[in-house]
């Protein structure tokens, strides 16, 4: 039964699965008919639509043009008008000045070689006029006197003979571009006649037509009428026409007019204009470009010029050169709004697929831009790393340097360890120059304006390159004018940068001679850099041939005896600003600006004539050979012409092949007064011991430029000198000969003297002592003084070779000479370094005297010469190697009351250390809350048990700045540290104002 049920039950069913499915089939079909009729009906709402847009867009970016020649067109036309009108008042003072002297004054003082100079001369207020000339008016009755009295016959234009008519107009002046129509009566031509007329009628300057130039170009005269008298605006024309003594005519270059204006507007090239003379509106006249055929689709704008010509009209027509083009938007748009409507209908039926498709699209993205992130963090990273590398070794190179500048050591070895010390301070210097790159880049470099202490930077550089010239034997010597003031204010390092790298230059390229490096005041220095023609190649001045230019063997008056490339530093200049140095009158500006005048002198190789051109331009050498020979990358002089235009000042040069250089720069600071300097910023200064004070000494030189040098050394350490040619003069000057003495000189009892080693003649060690003791034994001196040699060898060596007490080796600066002076007049150099430290509550050592401090640092160097600094300035040290030891040391209560903490270190590098401190506190402080819940007094707490804590890291990129303070550090100091760096960062946590 079920079977039969089943079997009467299936017809049923088929039957409405088949009225289903062609009930669907049915609907199917209808909607995919509707669907077809909605989605025809859907494109053609779309294509007009888009359609309107693209015309739209079309039409707006039309009317943008239109509007964008208007604006240009007028621009063009205004300034077309005020150039024009510039050279109509030019030509209209010369009237005057024709009226003034030809007619004024009896009799008259213009003649045409006056006139021919003059306006030859002032030829450049009329870049616009090929000429000017100047034609009297001269009536029919006083033609034959006229013509007696200027030697030759009125012609007419075509040169021949005037026939007789009522007035004329002959050309009696002209400038010597068009002398040729002296003589020529203007009034001959049809032209210049009726501009004549017009313009002695209306007493304005009136135009011609268009024509050519004897240049080719399209111009015009104008002539401008000449009056006896003054007359008012409101003349009669029968009163001006009386009144007409000439007319003042000049061709003028409308072509060079409008070209010399198009070419400084931008938008030339896109642009065609022309200029035309519609006095006949029927007959249009082209005075400028070509004719553009009527009907052209581009758009135009016309604009009508006043030319100053009440008869004359002119026009001037802009149009593109080209259709503008349909703008991209106007296809990229309504192309775009097409496809993304068309694509709706898409985006519904597959949903779920571009769903998935931009969700794949977004994880890529995602990807991408955290494979980009760490991209830039690694190389971040990569900088940070290797700045830390190269500073770590380089802290302990600097702290071990800095430790052993503290002990007694000699002249010589003291001076190593000095040039050992800049040396390492300058890759410092270097690291950091590559890390703000960046900045550099980006136009952002900044300079500072801190104290410092011109004298002491140029003794640094000389430091630098000590050695190097001592290893070439030639002479290196600095010399700062006297009216510069002691401490400036700027950004010393960039000073520096650029002081070393000219001086850099001057010893890579010098073989023989000297460096000389001279600092004038700019007022001051007028006196050696007044323009001097002399027939050398420069950098700024004109070449001359090399063959021509090269260096005798006659001895000169410089440093060295070798010639210099400029002549203007001579002797004779040098005495005069020596001269200027000790005269009383006071420095002549009011305001606080510095104007430095700084000359890097040198008698190497000098420039080639061809090369000069490119000096300061980055990674160019004066030849291929130049960085084989003598290495180098060719950046350095563009660095400093930038740096030097940082400073508000220029650097040129004067350069002689086979002769030498000299480069000269200004540099605009400030002054700062020494008493206006805090605390904070004392360490930059670097003061001179005043242990010689009172003592005198006399210099024996040949040279009087080097002695000058060394006296200027001398007097900075408070020594008296007077300077001799000879040891023969400086007997006579002990002796009193020729009524000279040491009288003069602040001490009777001289206490040195200064031999350079080329005016110690031979054999003179036993004649001087022979003579010293004949004028102790007369009463004359009753302490030998000491002698002593300056001289570029070796000074064991020297000392050896010479029976003298002691050697100095140049070149000097003020340290090393003073070092030296210590040894030889048994004075203690630690006695003399404990002149400079300063131990008052706000320096360095005041604060730190006394405190507390753990340095924690992996490394053990960087531990040594931390607590070597720090132990030096009186502060109590512990160290450990990790972090985890420095938190079992900082578990409250603690001693400590500062924490520097490097930040690179094994198994929990600094940041993490510091984060747990900061946990450790904060669980102190939060115990504490709970025992008191006083505000006051968990406030008091909390300041109590924050330990200051300084990162203590070898790089110093932003990223790592914003670390230190993310981790709860409060500062940092990069390694290597100095004195002036630390007592900075210290000073606010350690200082009274922290303590209070």
């Amino acid at each position: 039964m079920g079977m039969g049920e089943a079997e009467a039950g299936s017809p049923a069913v088929l039957e409405e699965e088949e009225e289903e499915e062609e009930e669907g089939g049915w609907g199917w079909r209808a909607r995919s008919k509707l669907s077809a009729v909605l989605a025809a009906l859907w494109v053609v709402l779309v294509v007009t639509g888009v359609t309107a847009l693209h015309r739209s867009l079309r039409h707006g970016a039309l009317v943008k043009a239109e509007e964008g020649i208007v604006c240009m067109c007028e621009e063009r036309a205004r300034m077309l008008q005020d150039q024009f009108a510039v050279s109509v008042n030019h030509v209209h003072a010369l009237a005057i000045l024709v009226a003034t002297f030809h007619y004024e004054k009896q009799p008259p003082a213009l003649d045409q070689d006056t006139f021919a100079d003059y306006t030859a001369r002032t030829s450049f207020e009329r870049p616009l006029l090929s000429g000017v000339a100047y034609a009297q008016r001269v009536m029919h009755a006083d033609r034959e006197a006229f013509e007696r009295q200027q030697g030759w016959i009125i012609k007419t234009m075509k040169h021949e003979p005037s026939p007789p008519q009522d007035e004329y107009a002959p050309v009696i002046y002209s400038q010597e571009t068009v002398s040729y129509i002296e003589g020529l009566d203007m009034m001959s031509g049809e032209e210049d006649r009726e501009n004549i007329l017009r313009s002695r009628a209306t007493g304005k300057a009136v135009l011609t037509r268009p024509f050519r130039l004897m240049s080719n170009h399209l111009g015009v005269v104008l002539t401008f009428p000449v009056y006896l008298v003054d007359l008012p605006p409101d003349a009669k024309v029968e009163d001006r026409v009386a009144a007409t003594a000439g007319y003042l005519g000049g061709a003028f270059d409308v072509e060079s007019l409008v070209e010399n204006l198009l070419r400084q507007l931008a938008g030339n090239q896109e642009l065609v204009v022309n200029v035309y003379d519609v006095t006949n509106h029927s007959n249009p006249l082209v005075m400028y470009g070509s004719e553009v055929p009527l009907g052209a689709p581009s758009p135009s704008h016309t604009c009508t010029l006043d030319f100053g010509d009440p008869f004359r009209n002119h026009h001037m027509i802009c149009r593109y050169r080209s259709e503008p083009h349909v703008p991209w938007s106007a296809i990229t748009t309504p192309s775009g709004v097409f496809v993304i409507l068309m694509l709706i209908g898409y985006i519904i039926y597959a949903a779920w697929n571009r769903y998935d498709s931009v969700k794949e699209d977004c994880r890529k993205m995602e990807a991408l831009k955290k494979r980009a992130e760490a991209a830039d963090v690694a190389k971040s990273q990569f900088l940070a790393t290797v700045s830390h590398e190269i500073r770590t070794p380089m802290n302990g190179v600097l702290g071990m340097l800095d430790m052993l500048l503290d002990t007694e050591l000699k002249s010589t070895q003291r001076d190593f360890a000095q040039t050992a010390q800049i040396c390492g301070k300058a890759l410092i210097s270097l690291i950091n120059e590559v890390l703000d790159r960046a900045k550099i880049e980006a136009g952002k470099l900044e300079l500072e304006s801190v104290p410092f202490d011109l004298r002491s930077i140029l003794d640094e550089v000389v430091s630098l390159f000590s050695s190097k010239s001592r290893e070439k034997g030639i002479e290196l010597a600095v010399y700062v004018s006297e009216r510069v003031p002691e401490i400036l204010l700027g950004d010393p390092g960039r000073f520096r940068q650029i002081i070393t790298n000219l001086v850099g230059n001057s010893i890579k390229f010098t073989e023989r001679g000297h460096i000389f490096v001279q600092v004038h005041l700019a007022d001051h220095s007028n006196l050696a850099t007044e323009p001097k023609v002399e027939s050398v190649a420069n950098g700024i001045n004109g070449h001359i041939d090399e063959t021509s230019v090269v260096s005798t063997s006659v001895p000169h008056n410089t440093l060295s005896g070798f010639e210099a490339a400029d002549s203007r530093n001579s002797w004779e200049n040098f005495k005069a600003l020596l001269s200027y140095d000790t005269n009383d009158m006071a420095y002549g500006s009011d305001s606080g600006n510095v104007t430095l005048v700084v000359s890097v002198e040198d008698t190497g190789i000098g420039i080639p004539i061809h090369a000069q051109g490119r000096v300061f331009m980055p990674f160019m050498q004066a030849d291929s050979s130049t960085s084989r020979n003598y290495g180098g990358t060719g950046i350095g002089l563009s660095i400093s012409k930038c740096l030097v235009e940082l400073m508000s000042g220029q650097i040129n040069f004067v350069s002689r092949p086979n002769v030498g250089s000299t480069f000269t720069f200004t540099a605009v600071l400030q002054r700062c007064e020494r008493n206006a300097i805090n605390v904070s910023k004392s360490a930059l200064l670097h003061p001179l011991p005043s242990s010689f004070q009172g003592l005198s000494t006399l210099l024996v030189d040949k040279r009087p430029v080097r002695a000058t040098v060394t006296e200027y050394h001398l007097q900075r350490l408070g020594i008296a000198s007077k300077s001799v040619r000879t040891i023969e003069q400086a007997l006579g000057v002990l002796l009193g000969r020729n009524g000279t003495s040491l009288t003069s000189m602040p001490r009777k009892q001289l206490s040195m003297l200064l031999v350079e080693s080329d005016s110690w003649g031979l054999k003179m060690d036993v004649p001087l002592r022979t003579r010293f003791l004949e004028m102790k034994q007369n009463g004359c001196e009753s302490v030998f003084p000491q002698v002593i040699l300056l001289s570029l060898a070796d000074s064991d060596k020297m000392k050896a070779e010479y029976a003298v007490d002691s050697v100095i080796t140049k070149p000097l600066k003020a340290s090393t000479l003073a070092a030296c002076l210590f040894q030889s007049l048994g004075i203690s150099i630690t006695q003399a370094n404990n002149e400079k430290k300063h131990h008052g509550p706000d320096s360095l050592y005041g604060l730190l005297l006394g405190k507390n401090i753990l340095v924690v640092d992996d490394n053990k160097v960087n531990l040594r010469v931390a607590a070597g600094t720090l132990k030096k300035y009186g502060a109590k040290v512990e160290c450990v190697e990790s972090g985890k030891d420095a938190l079992e040391r900082l578990q409250v209560p603690h001693k400590f009351d500062l924490c520097l903490m490097d930040i690179q270190m094994p198994e929990m590098d600094g940041f993490e250390a510091t984060r747990q401190i900061r946990a450790i506190e904060a669980k102190a402080h939060e115990q504490r809350d709970n025992a008191d819940n006083s505000d006051a007094g968990s406030t008091a707490k909390k300041a109590q048990w924050h330990l200051p804590v300084l990162a203590m890291t070898a790089d110093v990129i932003q990223a790592t700045h914003e670390e230190c303070t993310k981790y709860g550090m409060d500062g940092y100091v990069s390694k290597p540290f100095e004195e002036k760096q630390l007592f900075k960062a210290v000073q606010k946590f350690l200082g009274p104002s922290a303590s209070s």
